[in-house]
């Protein structure tokens, strides 16, 4: 069986609206709460084999932190498909990964993770910014997975209930 760990990117900063939307980076928020979700990666046993992020500079920033704080000893790499990505462009990111990877920490934007979400799980779910969701799949191959895929939820976490 293989895993998804799916993160919505940490709170970014609208300080600067001259700023392009790919280039904003993490507000003070974003730089408190993405540790504590890497934290919670590590409490719950959950470090991720692989993780791929989307190249907009909030993703890779919370990337960074949250892998960080996890212990995550590999290299993060950043897919410019996961940015502004639907919930098919996910899955065909995850339908080309290497078999040798089990748990997968994928992170990106809205709506489209909240979609993926909802898709693979069945359920209607709310990815507020830095929200972590973990989905067993009924797949033993990413070229397995398709828009049909459904999955197990085992776990919805946030920054005000990461317990």
């Amino acid at each position: 069986m293989k895993s998804i760990l799916i993160l919505r990117h940490a709170k970014s900063s609208w300080k600067h609206p001259d700023v392009n939307d790919h280039d904003r980076p993490l507000n003070k928020r974003g730089k408190r709460d993405a540790p504590h979700m890497g934290e919670l990666l590590q409490d719950k046993h959950l470090v991720p084999d692989f993780v791929i992020s989307s190249t907009a500079k909030r993703a890779h920033s919370t990337a960074k932190a949250v892998t960080k704080a996890a212990g995550y000893k590999g290299e993060i790499t950043l897919n410019q498909s996961l940015y502004a990505a639907s919930p098919t462009a996910c899955i065909d990111v995850l339908h080309d990964l290497p078999n040798k990877y089990s748990q997968v920490l994928m992170i990106g934007h809205n709506p489209g993770l909240e979609q993926l979400v909802n898709m693979l799980s069945g359920e209607e779910h709310t990815m507020r910014t830095c929200s972590l969701v973990h989905i067993q799949l009924r797949i033993n191959n990413w070229t397995e997975i398709d828009y049909k895929t459904k999955g197990k939820l085992l776990g919805i976490w946030n920054p005000s209930n990461r317990i």
